[in-house]
């Protein structure tokens, strides 16, 4: 069984080294898509991060 497409909940902020959390909610059907933009917000320096999902971007389970 294939991995499911979900952006992370937490990135390291490139600025400042701080925790950036996820902002942005999946669509209605819970449905993560490639080409989604994810918004991240640091919560030391506050800058604002928007990335692009990716088909790497896979939740692996262990």
């Amino acid at each position: 069984m294939g991995g499911v497409l979900e952006p992370a909940n937490e990135i390291v902020c490139i600025d400042c080294g701080g925790r950036c959390f996820l902002l942005t909610q999946p669509a209605e059907d819970g449905i993560w898509e490639p080409g989604d933009v994810v918004a991240y917000r640091c919560e030391d320096c506050l800058d604002r991060w928007d990335l692009v999902l990716e088909d790497d971007d896979v939740a692996r389970g262990d």
